[in-house]
């Protein structure tokens, strides 16, 4: 069967224009404007790939593919008679929606023409030195954290870290989507840049970057190496026995007040229980030497209240989970310039892990007001747990207050979740990096397209097809989203599901 297409896309030859080292892919037609138009394509040419088109007033401009279909006369009688066996013809063509990106005007501002282009000029694939130019790509090894290549491109993408650390992060996928294959990128970076980073590791998934990667073939098309950062890396854990080669983190029970550990407590009227809480508080005080949670509950049993039995309760609680003690993890200990520290929460209560998020961002929070401690990153994986949407975490308040208030004072937060939807709105909306990979529930998709701006609405419907390890990148110092294929891991990645077959 033989099937005769008489389009301009039969062509097999690259076309190039004497004098332009660009290959010509299409010719505008139809309804043109300033932002966008349509091409009859005639070489082979994909969704979201660059273009450039000559202005007569503004050179060269830089677009992308917004949208590609093939057009034909193919009727469904001709197609019967196809299917039959017989020789039909027919005429195709394929169309390419344009989104115009703009170009760079003599102060090197990203600039739109204000005038159309013309019908019947030629659109190029674009040349990898005007995309650099237009984009604002440059390689910048030492204030950039590099995670990886323009899509469909050899160009390296680097993120400006100083960005990164006063405008907050997001990253957000689907489960196995990468998001903490691609926050092992950063906190590389975060690494070999001396960036003090605080992990707050519920699934014990980054210890892991203590040791090199295997390597592969990727590697070199990256420009990658695997490397371990034993050396840089500060492990604790509430649960050492869980988590093997962990330092005890602890809370010092004297450096809260009362109203403090009420909130640490499921107790809903806390107000009732504040003033006997106090008075026993104040009563140890006064000894002037470090107390316990079990000295605090001998001066409540001993009022002989049966009012206070919920609070004892609580207080009971806590004291079995080994957090609040007489003398805990120094915070000089915990946070040490230019490494990083894994709070690894891996077999830990919900509950414990509150607690313990809580405990750590307002220390955090506190000590860098005062200057105490060295400008840091704050990374928290499943954010959605510590500052969900609905409902109330012992976490909310304060990661809240960190990303309004924290870029001021030189703490930066990143959060990861599977579920952008249950993240705190108020926190999501802080976040002017976004590092988004694959998502497919439609509230999710919802919660970022409301949150990200300059997204495209091929973009928008590309999230839910992100192949594994390609990312759109927004913010970071860059000029515009980008579609960036993920650069492979340094460090072992320490995510990886369970096989069961």
């Amino acid at each position: 069967m033989e099937t005769k297409v008489s389009s301009r896309t039969s062509e097999k030859e690259m076309r190039f224009v004497p004098g332009v080292d660009v290959e010509e892919v299409g010719i505008i037609y139809g309804k043109v404007g300033t932002s966008s138009f349509e091409c009859s394509v005639v070489a082979p040419l994909e969704k979201l790939e660059y273009v450039q088109m000559k202005h007569e007033t503004c050179g060269w401009v830089l677009g992308q593919v917004d949208k590609i279909t093939r057009k034909t006369n193919l009727s469904v009688e001709k197609a019967r008679l196809i299917s039959r066996g017989q020789k039909v013809d027919f005429e195709e063509v394929i169309i390419a929606s344009i989104s115009v990106i703009g170009y760079r005007d003599e102060r090197g501002l990203l600039q739109t023409p204000r005038t159309p282009f013309k019908a019947g000029e030629s659109v190029y694939r674009a040349s990898e030195n005007l995309i650099r130019h237009v984009v604002g790509l440059r390689d910048n090894p030492e204030k950039g954290a590099y995670i990886g290549l323009l899509h469909g491109h050899r160009i390296k993408v680097y993120l400006d870290i100083n960005t990164l650390v006063q405008k907050h992060v997001s990253v957000l996928a689907k489960t196995g989507g990468g998001k903490s294959y691609v926050t092992g990128d950063l906190i590389e970076e975060f690494l070999k840049h001396g960036v003090t980073t605080v992990v707050i590791d519920p699934h014990g998934e980054y210890s892991s970057m203590a040791r090199p990667a295997k390597g592969g073939e990727a590697y070199e098309r990256f420009e990658v190496v695997p490397r371990g950062y034993k050396d840089r890396i500060l492990l604790f854990s509430p649960d050492p026995k869980v988590n093997k080669g962990a330092r005890p983190l602890q809370f010092t029970l004297k450096n809260m007040s009362p109203r403090e550990i009420l909130e640490l407590t499921s107790l809903k009227k806390t107000s009732t229980y504040l003033s006997p809480l106090r008075q026993a508080v104040d009563l140890l005080r006064q000894t002037g030497k470090n107390y316990t949670l079990r000295d605090i509950i001998r001066i409540l049993e001993s009022d002989e209240d049966a009012s206070l039995g919920s609070l004892i309760s609580e207080l009971e609680y806590l004291m079995e989970t080994n957090i609040l003690v007489a003398e805990g993890t120094r915070v000089t200990d915990l946070v040490q310039r230019g490494k990083t520290t894994i709070i690894s929460l891996k077999g830990v209560p919900p509950d414990i892990q509150e607690l313990v998020v809580e405990r750590i961002a307002s220390a955090l929070f506190r000590l860098r007001k005062l200057n105490k401690i060295p400008p840091l990153m704050l990374v928290v994986e499943e954010a959605h747990n510590f500052c969900p949407q609905q409902g109330q975490a012992a976490s909310s308040k304060i990661l809240r207050t960190i990303a309004s208030e924290g870029r001021k004072f030189g703490l930066g937060l990143t959060i990861i979740s599977q579920r952008a939807a249950k993240v705190d709105k108020n926190v999501l909306s802080q976040c002017n990096t976004q590092i988004i990979l694959k998502v497919t529930n439609p509230n999710d998709i919802k919660a970022i397209t409301s949150s990200v701006e300059g997204l495209t609405s091929g973009m928008a419907d590309e999230i839910q097809r992100l192949p594994i390890g390609v990312a759109i990148v927004t913010g970071g110092g860059l000029g515009m989203p980008l579609f960036v294929e993920v650069r492979p891991r340094e460090t072992e990645h320490g995510g990886d599901a369970v096989k069961v077959v």
